[in-house]
């Protein structure tokens, strides 16, 4: 293996000489390895070998983060003291000018330097913490605002749709393949007592009250890298960059971030939103946003996290009563566990609705 991503390493132009490697970090998408350079003062490389059967375009991909990543760096240099390769993702060229390779085997790399000094987190557990990741995704989407040029493509279609999403649930629960169906009842009527009221985002877009922008679509607090001191550093995790609303990003960011229990939590007891981890967030978040968004997306952010926890609570559901043949699971009702932390969830944020939309108005 060794051999084998030195030879991979050398396909790209770089500063340092290949010392070792180890896999790096916990994703479950690409194959990821740290590779460490023999000169101190020589920069670190993240190397990914990129999953083609999820992001079946990958050419397109990495249009998409060429284009995003040239723009944050045009944006943070200009922002004295900033320091582009910690604030920003730095692809690096292969030998052939591409940010990307393929291999004797077929296989997609690209490497990105070495972000130095960073912390990363999957529990939030400071309001000092949340206020800081919101910083990040809100700057992230306001230097992005003025993207040029055409679209960014789409890498996952439909991603965060709750039509599309609702369409394959009743799909799903209609045909029942693994005769799931009798199990899931009471779930059932939750998600479908609620279908027309999560479909407000896709209307108000449709309507033209909102625009489409690029959003990050993937903003669990672990793709938010902080400093050393716990400040927010830089966005990472770039795939899912694309088209959509801002309220898929905040709203995603919160289902993760503020809540206190596991996304597979058992003891429904346990699952709360902290109300005090979304205000924190959404202080840091509007700290970036408030000058780049309309007065519609700002009034409907308290709903955000309400659409995307239901989201993720369908696909879970959807998922369950399909025989689990999508979210990879560690027992036999793994999915319907999640569906049901995920539904208890939306619950939560429910209760709290009227704090929550108090909170909003007060920060805008």
């Amino acid at each position: 293996m060794d051999h084998n991503l030195r030879e991979i390493f050398d396909c790209f132009i770089t500063d340092g000489t290949f010392l070792k490697c180890e896999p790096y970090g916990s994703g479950h998408i690409h194959d990821t390895f740290r590779i460490e350079t023999r000169e101190e003062d020589k920069d670190d490389y993240i190397l990914q070998r990129l999953n083609n059967k999820i992001f079946r375009n990958i050419p397109a991909l990495q249009e998409n983060i060429e284009r995003v990543t040239v723009h944050l760096k045009n944006k943070i240099s200009a922002i004295s003291g900033s320091d582009i390769k910690r604030e920003c993702l730095s692809l690096i060229p292969s030998k052939d000018k591409k940010s990307w390779i393929i291999d004797k085997s077929g296989n997609y790399w690209r490497m990105y330097i070495f972000i130095s000094n960073h912390r990363s987190y999957n529990i939030v557990d400071s309001p000092g913490k949340a206020f800081e990741g919101g910083k990040a995704i809100g700057r992230f989407q306001a230097m992005l605002a003025d993207l040029p040029g055409n679209p960014l493509h789409e890498t996952i279609p439909y991603f965060h749709d709750i039509e599309k999403r609702l369409e394959t649930f009743n799909r799903s629960v209609k045909e029942n393949p693994a005769g799931r169906v009798k199990n899931v009842t009471h779930e059932i009527d939750f998600v479908l007592k609620r279908a027309d009221q999560m479909k407000v985002i896709l209307r108000i877009g449709k309507e033209g009250k909102i625009p489409v922008r690029i959003t990050h679509n993937d903003t669990k607090f672990n793709n938010i890298l902080l400093d050393e001191n716990d400040k927010a550093l830089c966005v990472i995790d770039l795939d899912t960059v694309m088209p959509g609303y801002v309220h898929y990003d905040f709203g995603d960011a919160i289902r993760t971030a503020a809540n206190v229990a596991a996304e597979d939590e058992k003891e429904l007891s346990k699952v709360k939103m902290d109300i005090n981890l979304f205000e924190a967030y959404a202080t840091g978040y509007l700290s970036e946003t408030r000058d780049t968004l309309n007065d519609v997306e700002k009034e409907y952010l308290a709903f955000a996290p309400r659409l995307i926890t239901y989201t993720i609570a369908v696909r879970f559901l959807t998922d369950y009563i399909d025989g689990d043949t999508y979210f990879k699971i560690h027992h036999e009702h793994h999915n319907l566990q999640r569906a049901r932390a995920q539904l208890k969830l939306v619950e939560s944020m429910e209760e709290q609705y009227g704090e929550m939309q108090k909170i909003i108005r007060r920060l805008i």
